[in-house]
């Protein structure tokens, strides 16, 4: 399953709307296979803030572990976020 974090906007930056989203996205996360891999993609992500990111992607790796993998992440926002949280797989 590939997430595009740009579907929840191209500015993430609040708490708030991190949890949102993260909450917003669990049906979704429902119809994942057991072993199937989850692709985050930040192609498109403009800005990542540690607070947005530590509610939607602190949670999601702490419940699917090795299965997920970070992609497109080059933009320097999204890099040190990712560096910041421990993140960065």
């Amino acid at each position: 399953m590939r997430i595009l974090i740009q579907k929840f906007g191209t500015v993430l930056i609040s708490r708030p709307a991190g949890k949102e989203a993260y909450l917003a996205f669990q049906p979704t996360l429902q119809s994942l296979d057991n072993d199937e891999a989850l692709i985050v993609d930040f192609n498109g992500v403009m800005t990542l803030a540690p607070s947005w990111a530590d509610e939607f992607l602190t949670p999601l790796v702490q419940k699917y572990k090795k299965r997920v993998n970070m992609v497109n992440t080059d933009n320097l926002s999204v890099a040190e976020t990712l560096k910041t949280l421990n993140l960065a797989l």
